[in-house]
């Protein structure tokens, strides 16, 4: 009987509630992917172009119709534009900008680097730099022009300059944004300074590194056109100028988006070697 009892003492007494996991409220864009508002973004700013030409709110010299740059584009690789084919231009300003890029990362990332862990390297370059790294390309394109001649070798110079700043302070910027704790404890360890460098030091700047070449490949393409405007028989850029001193609104248009189908690409490919080579960036 008491062993009854006690069974239904058992029973009646609740049973233990499970532990609810709570997750934590998300901060900042998250991680949930945005193509999707980004595709609908650009489809209604496409509608809004065609809109606006359709009914006329903007003469037709100055904004043609998404269907006419679309026809336009047929028409420039057909019959090609200022005595070169598409592909030419295209080529052309490729091997500019990926020859500048080479040098500028080539150069930017062990300056920044050095700068960043040297009290007398970031004293004797971060003064130039500084000086000219906020003037606008435009302003010292005359100086190319004067020191250099009118070949390739002043756009490249150009686009260098251009581009090697953002590289240089972003590899500086990483160096010392390095937690000294890391440090310490790769010391404690044992670690050499080659070790400390390569196992430290370069994975924790790379994140910044990799945010300056993407910066840089922007800085980059925007600074083409000007590179572009010394003396070239064959680029984008001097399509685009080219174009414009003739009012084909719709020629210009095609080599704008060119550009951007480049930068796009150029920009993917980076934040695709972002999630190879870090990918720990924020998570950590």
């Amino acid at each position: 009987m008491s062993d009854i009892t006690g069974t239904r003492a058992i029973a009646a007494q609740p049973q233990e509630t499970k532990a609810k996991l709570v997750q934590m409220p998300g901060f900042g864009v998250g991680t949930k992917p945005t193509i999707a508002i980004s595709i609908a973004t650009g489809a209604a700013l496409i509608g809004i172009w065609w809109l606006v030409s359709k009914l006329g709110l903007v003469s037709h010299l100055f904004l043609p119709r998404p269907d006419e740059v679309l026809t336009q584009v047929g028409v420039v690789y057909r019959d090609g534009y200022a005595g070169a084919s598409l592909s030419e231009h295209i080529v052309a300003s490729l091997f500019r900008i990926v020859v500048a890029a080479t040098i500028a990362i080539a150069v930017g990332i062990p300056v920044g680097l050095l700068m960043g862990l040297s009290r007398w390297a970031k004293g004797v370059l971060d003064t130039p730099i500084e000086f000219y790294w906020p003037l606008p390309p435009l302003s010292y394109l005359p100086l190319m022009i004067i020191w250099l001649g009118i070949g390739e070798t002043s756009k490249i110079t150009l686009l260098v300059l251009a581009m090697f700043a953002p590289i240089c302070l972003s590899a500086q910027a990483g160096v010392r944004s390095l937690p000294l704790e890391r440090v310490n404890a790769a010391r404690s360890l044992g670690a050499s300074r080659l070790q400390l460098f390569f196992s430290i030091v370069l994975p924790s700047a790379l994140p910044e590194i990799l945010t300056g070449v993407r910066i840089a490949f922007g800085i980059g393409w925007g600074t083409l056109v000007a590179a572009e405007l010394i003396a070239s028989t064959r680029g984008i850029g001097f399509m685009i100028m080219s174009a414009s001193q003739f009012l084909a609104t719709d020629v210009v248009f095609v080599g704008i988006g060119i550009i951007a189908i480049c930068a796009f690409t150029f920009t993917a490919a980076i934040r695709i070697l972002e999630t190879v080579l870090v990918p720990w960036k924020g998570k950590l």
